[in-house]
């Protein structure tokens, strides 16, 4: 981390997630960024991040990541991350280009893929009624660019989007960590 100053919370590694405790720094993640997801669990809530986005804030020096009480570096993190999800480093890759691009990138667990996407700016946790809340504009699965595939699996995930009124993005890593996105759209004869 550069700047300490820049520090806004402190996240401690969960198995795969990480957890935020203090309520002031979860508003400050949440609230300001969009990052994470609140947790109940019984009588406990904290602001669980993935590891995408703990791996950006903690570049960022935002956030200070501790494992059994110690600070992790970001080498350090990016190599655990890298052990605990094999599809890590593409998965990284193209989260971060979305998130410098602007975009407010949330798990695409539910729907079949790695990340949902919605335009900048928006506050994606918009209350109100159905129809006023903000919808996913994209769903982006990101793969390395030898990546083999089915048929089945491109339609079930195409159709999945569909279903949710978002587009279907394909987001390919290169060798040298560049990002091509292709839109995957289902045509009717």
């Amino acid at each position: 981390m550069d700047n300490n100053s820049d520090v806004m919370a402190t996240a401690e590694l969960l198995n795969n997630k990480l957890a935020v405790w203090d309520i002031e720094e979860q508003k400050k993640i949440f609230d300001e960024k969009f990052f994470g997801k609140y947790i109940e669990e019984e009588k406990i809530s904290y602001l669980q991040l993935s590891l995408e986005e703990g791996m950006i804030l903690l570049e960022r020096g935002h956030i200070k990541v501790l494992d059994k009480k110690k600070p992790m570096t970001v080498k350090t993190f990016y190599s655990l991350c890298s052990t605990l999800d094999p599809e890590f480093s593409q998965k990284y890759t193209v989260y971060r280009d979305l998130r410098n691009r602007g975009f407010i990138v949330k798990s695409g667990f539910k729907f079949g893929t790695h990340f949902r996407v919605y335009n900048r700016g928006v506050n994606p946790y918009k209350g109100g009624s159905k129809e006023l809340k903000e919808h996913t504009k994209y769903n982006v699965h990101a793969v390395p660019e030898n990546y083999a595939h089915s048929y089945q699996e491109w339609s079930r995930y195409v159709r999945l989007s569909q279903n949710i009124r978002a587009k279907a993005l394909l987001a390919v890593v290169d060798e040298e960590a560049d990002v091509t996105y292709y839109v995957i759209t289902r045509i009717r004869p």
